[in-house]
């Protein structure tokens, strides 16, 4: 039961954080390494998959230390934080950005409203003035 409580808990937060983290960090700080997201290139890879390991490594180190310790708070929230990511991968590198060609023809409304905002997003090209930094949570302007 903790352990599906803490899961859900972390893969319901993620939301937010994935959000501000975008917002403030990669469209601040880091916004060296973000940029090449926001430009076109020819590579598959860019700087912007570093991103990645801001996520891993709490995952990981909570389902590490959660088996350590027996704590299956610890354990569930690495799975949340993990489980989250999964999704943000096959939602934004998948079906937003297609750099894998497996969801391409979905006619699904709420698939079409994130692409939408996604693509909002990324018509400002810049570091200021973006807008729709979630992910998962579209406003209903997009779902028209």
């Amino acid at each position: 039961m903790i352990f599906t409580l803490s899961l859900l808990l972390a893969f319901s937060t993620m939301e937010f954080t994935a959000w501000f983290m975008h917002k403030y960090v990669m469209h601040g700080i880091f916004w060296k390494i973000h940029e090449d997201h926001h430009q076109p290139t020819p590579h598959f890879f860019e700087k912007n998959d570093l991103f990645f390991l801001i996520f891993a490594i709490p995952s990981w180190l909570c389902i590490m230390l959660g088996f350590m310790n027996n704590n299956s708070f610890s354990i569930g929230f690495g799975f949340g934080i993990a489980a989250y990511g999964i999704v943000y991968f096959l939602v934004h590198d998948v079906l937003i950005h297609r750099r894998f060609k497996w969801f391409d023809k979905t006619q699904n409304r709420y698939f079409k409203a994130i692409r939408k905002a996604h693509k909002v997003h990324h018509k400002n090209q810049n570091k200021e003035k973006g807008e729709c930094f979630g992910m998962l949570v579209v406003p209903k302007k997009y779902f028209k």
